[in-house]
């Protein structure tokens, strides 16, 4: 079944809006070996320079500028030399600001862990930059399903202890257990 890409418009509010309304939509990755669909059930948000957890608050980079771009970018980079992570770009140009997508279900499997969600979708550096509103490669989809707020808990970013009293921001959202 599918559903309506979102638009840049979706992308270009508040990023906590777009990461929590992001729960329960759909990321879908299409390659030469098909398409996989996954609902999201975990993201977490990155919110501007100020934010110690945000590659943005190192500077503007030629990494990070994709971040300073317009919303509905892709934000793909590496950690530990090996593990890709995917992040969609948020709010107006100039500002920047990502989502991370941490986790997915797909055929009632759960990817959990945006390492393992890269290598399942087959999503790599080649997919930085690309623009996920023109439904090519990798897109998000609404498919009409609503999520009410009390299936969406709220908690604290993961992997960003260097970041201090930045870390404990309760920006990551999980669909809660009993809907995952």
């Amino acid at each position: 079944m599918a559903g309506t890409i979102l638009s840049k418009r979706y992308f270009n509010r508040p990023t906590l809006t777009v990461a929590r309304s992001l729960v329960g939509k759909y990321l879908v990755r299409e390659h030469g070996k098909g398409t996989v669909v996954g609902r999201i059930v975990e993201v977490e948000a990155y919110v501007g320079c100020e934010d110690k957890a945000c590659h943005a608050s190192k500077g503007r980079t030629a990494r990070t500028e994709v971040l300073f771009g317009p919303p509905g970018m892709s934000y793909v980079y590496l950690i530990y030399g090996m593990y890709h992570m995917l992040n969609v770009v948020t709010e107006r140009a100039e500002f920047p600001a990502a989502v991370l997508i941490r986790a997915i279900e797909v055929d009632s499997e759960l990817i959990d862990g945006p390492g393992k969600l890269c290598r399942a979708l087959e999503i790599d550096r080649s997919l930085n930059r690309l623009d996920l509103t023109h439904g090519r490669s990798l897109w998000f989809e609404d498919r009409g399903a609503l999520v009410p707020g009390k299936q969406v808990g709220t908690f604290p970013r993961i992997g960003v202890g260097y970041a201090g009293i930045w870390a404990k921001k309760p920006w990551r959202f999980r669909l809660l257990a009993s809907e995952v």
